[in-house]
């Protein structure tokens, strides 16, 4: 089906638009009135997300309330660690928690590499539905967490300010770090593959916590895993989003991405000149 509004995907590949397309991050969530009354309906944010019909009615909204250029499927970066073995939890005023982390071999050896289509099953009929509801208005965008963001909460356990059992883990054991990495990193190509194939039209990787990084560890542990996904994903435009990352934005210009998300902590004009 043609879409009727291609602006953001016209700007992804390059070409000139007669303005800027506009979508909004967390667009589809507690801004809304309606979302909250449909979110207030069941037991909470994961049971939300984890009914498809449910997660394609709150994805539409803003493109019908707010008129965006794009719609962005209502899920969760932590559906990935809960798709390797990892379950969690979203605690009220408190957020996402991990009854168990991986911070051992025997830790490790009880994950496995996620496969999009089944062990995500219910984010890719959250796609197929919305697909089939927007009926070709506006583009729908798939997104997935970048590894050292995911690696940071499955060892972790929780949200943090400083991240630091996780950066610990970087510097003690980067033999464990790189092959947890790795096991995401494969999980992740696979899920963000299974969004396109049930129908998004371009994809986000989102690195949360970039910025709690130094530029050498963000290198080694970060940036060289977000390439692999950038590498390996060529069906639709890719946007890398790293929050903080303002001292890795020369390096993210060479990956085989189509856009780079930015944020406040560096001018666009210096962005552009590094990208």
């Amino acid at each position: 089906m043609q879409l009727q509004n291609d602006l953001l995907l016209r700007a992804a590949r390059g070409e000139k638009t007669e303005r800027t397309p506009v979508w909004l991050m967390r667009q589809a969530g507690r801004i809304l009135p309606e979302y909250r009354a449909i979110r207030d309906s069941v037991s909470g944010f994961i049971e939300l997300a984890q009914t498809p019909e449910l997660a394609a009615e709150v994805t539409i909204q803003p493109v019908d309330i707010l008129d965006v250029d794009a719609a962005i499927i209502f899920s969760d970066i932590l559906v990935i660690p809960e798709a390797m073995g990892l379950p969690y939890e979203m605690v009220e005023k408190r957020g996402p928690w991990f009854p168990e982390t991986v911070r051992s071999e025997s830790d490790l050896k009880k994950l496995r590499v996620a496969d999009g289509e089944n062990d995500l099953r219910y984010v890719i009929d959250a796609i197929h539905i919305t697909k089939k509801n927007l009926q070709g208005r506006v583009p729908l965008i798939g997104f997935a967490g970048a590894p050292w963001t995911i690696f940071a909460y499955m060892v972790e356990g929780s949200g943090s300010k400083t991240f630091s059992k996780s950066r610990e883990k970087l510097y003690r054991d980067p033999v464990f770090s790189h092959r947890l990495l790795q096991l995401i990193t494969d999980s992740t190509i696979n899920y963000l593959k299974a969004q396109i194939r049930a129908g998004a039209d371009l994809v986000q990787i989102f690195d949360s916590w970039a910025g709690i990084l130094g530029p050498k560890q963000y290198e080694e542990f970060s940036l060289r895993y977000i390439s692999q996904i950038c590498d390996a994903i060529t069906e639709v435009p890719l946007t890398v989003f790293a929050k903080g990352a303002f001292f890795a934005r020369e390096a993210m210009g060479k990956l085989n991405c189509e856009t780079i998300g930015l944020d406040w902590n560096m001018g666009i004009a210096e962005s552009r000149k590094l990208i």
